[in-house]
């Protein structure tokens, strides 16, 4: 059984995260880390949710728990998860963030953290997203300088970072892929925010005389949440190294 701790799993999406973790009978719901001003914080985190009693007290202090773990899964904000990154690195354990919002200076400090641990970082878990990466890339390198390129994503009213990580790491491939320094291409990313929209992302190719559009829609977060249950599976037994949802779902 792999015994995981979701941080921030009262959250949107860490609470779907947990919810399937705690359902799947070769995974062990360990621990549920939220803040200590978070209202649920010492409340059993099933009642939380309308799921009834399971026993699981919400914690505020990761290093409490996490010798008993294998997995921590991380769906907080920036500044906590490089703290628990911290604390992971300390322990040996094997994480996966989710969080995103990371400020290139944040991720370099990831890098360094992260060296000694099975760890995987990504904007995005879903699958239909991630073959969005590959299919961008490509097309981008197969497509001449003519093509101008933009990226439209569109999220919740509430989501915080703008653009999203999705966003951000599309135009990474895309520069990539073509062989160019992301800070001097000529890529442009809109952020829309608006109602419940879960997220959206399209990436256009336009010429003149045409418009090529590749675009993926999430209609709920269930898929970023069975993607990460992938995630988690995929890393049980991993060696220390840096991992991409591409390697869990190996395309």
């Amino acid at each position: 059984m792999i015994k995981v701790i979701v941080c921030g799993g009262c959250g949107k999406m860490g609470s779907k995260v947990a919810q399937l973790i705690y359902q799947n009978k070769d995974m062990g719901l360990i621990g549920i880390i939220e803040s200590p001003s978070h209202p649920d914080t010492g409340k059993d985190w099933g009642m939380s949710l309308g799921l009834g009693k399971t026993g699981i007290i919400v914690k505020n202090n990761l290093e409490e728990i996490i010798p008993v773990t294998d997995q921590i899964v991380e769906f907080t904000n920036p500044q906590v998860s490089i703290q628990h990154l911290k604390i992971v690195s300390k322990y040996k354990k094997a994480m996966i963030i989710g969080t995103t919002g990371f400020s290139s200076e944040e991720i370099e400090t990831i890098n360094k953290l992260a060296q000694s641990i099975p760890f995987l970082l990504s904007p995005n878990m879903s699958l239909g997203v991630n073959l969005l990466f590959k299919l961008a890339a490509e097309t981008a390198a197969a497509l001449s300088d003519d093509y101008d390129i933009e990226i439209v994503e569109a999220h919740h009213r509430f989501k915080k970072d703008a653009p999203s990580g999705t966003a951000k790491k599309l135009a990474q491939q895309i520069a990539k892929a073509k062989g160019i320094n992301l800070d001097e291409a000529a890529i442009g990313i809109h952020s829309i925010r608006g109602g419940d929209i879960t997220g959206e992302h399209t990436v256009m190719f336009t010429a003149l005389g045409e418009r090529l559009e590749l675009t993926h829609k999430a209609h709920n977060r269930d898929t970023f949440a069975y993607g990460t249950i992938q995630a988690i599976k995929f890393m049980e037994g991993k060696s220390a190294g840096f991992y991409e949802m591409k390697d869990v779902l190996n395309i």
